[in-house]
């Protein structure tokens, strides 16, 4: 299976355009697969949906989470349908596999009024400082994921416009405006962006760490937990909070959903309404306001 997966890998790589996580993360799974088969002593061609729910079936024993399972029998389907392209194989195994129903938590968010209280940190001058509140601003003004917002260059910014261009999912591009206040935060923060690092900087990446090398996810995640630990919120809040704030709040004032999907780089609106929040107050006000006989 060995040849097959490098194979199957290149094809994401060169041909599907993935991204570098989505590629880490097929690998790991695809080699938990091999690792399996092995053990098992089944080749590729003999591997039927018994031995395949035989594998996922150590996954439940392991106590793996349904949605991990779900992903790697995800994997497993896409990589068996490449060895069928490459006619290795003449079917697909994992067509048949049931995928494990999934639960749906609602995701965590902010209210209007506790991403007020967020975004009024921090309140000093530096550098760092600065960076930071620009990082909550635009994440919170764009609905960016992290991995775009990461990936922001200077020359992606029209500050006339008050428009920037994020790179999503697969490569593709998109424009997506924001606000006032984001604009003046990050007007203030790129005045002291050479100052972060005394030494060379990144001259492309619009964010960079202390060291003066693009700024990482991970990082990002760092600035968010440390700020809701300086604020008064005691929830678990991470940086997909605000995209998911900053969908609720837009249709709670009156957005059309699918500008909203537009705006998230979503193609399908079903995934845009996990991200959307209206309480029983509201369904009411609305209802109240359009129903004929309310």
């Amino acid at each position: 299976m060995k040849k097959e997966l490098e194979a199957f890998l290149e094809y994401l790589k060169h041909e599907k355009n993935a991204s570098p996580h989505t590629i880490v993360s097929y690998q790991r799974d695809l080699k938990q697969l091999a690792v399996y088969l092995e053990k098992k002593n089944i080749s590729l061609k003999r591997t039927d949906n018994v031995v395949l729910r035989g594998f996922l079936a150590t996954l439940y024993e392991k106590r793996n989470k349904k949605s991990t399972i779900a992903r790697k029998l995800a994997a497993i389907r896409s990589f068996f349908q490449f060895c069928i392209r490459k006619r290795w194989l003449e079917d697909n195994p994992a067509k048949v596999v049931a995928t494990p129903k999934q639960e749906k938590p609602v995701p965590s968010f902010l209210s209007e009024e506790d991403m007020e209280q967020f975004l009024d940190l921090p309140k000093t001058h530096r550098p760092l400082d600065l960076r930071d509140k620009s990082i909550l601003e635009l994440l919170y003004a764009t609905g960016s994921r992290v991995s775009e917002l990461v990936g922001i260059n200077l020359e992606d910014i029209n500050f006339e416009e008050r428009l920037i261009r994020v790179r999503g999912k697969g490569k593709k591009e998109r424009i997506v405006p924001f606000g006032k206040i984001a604009k003046e935060s990050l007007a203030f923060y790129i005045r002291a962006r050479s100052q972060i690092h005394k030494g060379e900087i990144d001259k492309n990446a619009l964010f960079l760490n202390y060291r003066g090398d693009r700024i990482t996810s991970r990082s990002v995640e760092r600035v968010v937990d440390k700020y809701i630990r300086f604020s008064a919120m005691r929830r678990k809040i991470s940086p997909h909070s605000l995209r998911h704030s900053f969908a609720s709040h837009l249709l709670s004032r009156g957005a059309d959903l699918r500008v909203i999907q537009e705006l998230l780089g979503h193609e399908s609106l079903a995934t845009t309404q996990k991200y959307t929040h209206l309480d029983l107050k509201q369904l009411i006000d609305v209802y109240k306001k359009s129903h004929p006989r309310s």
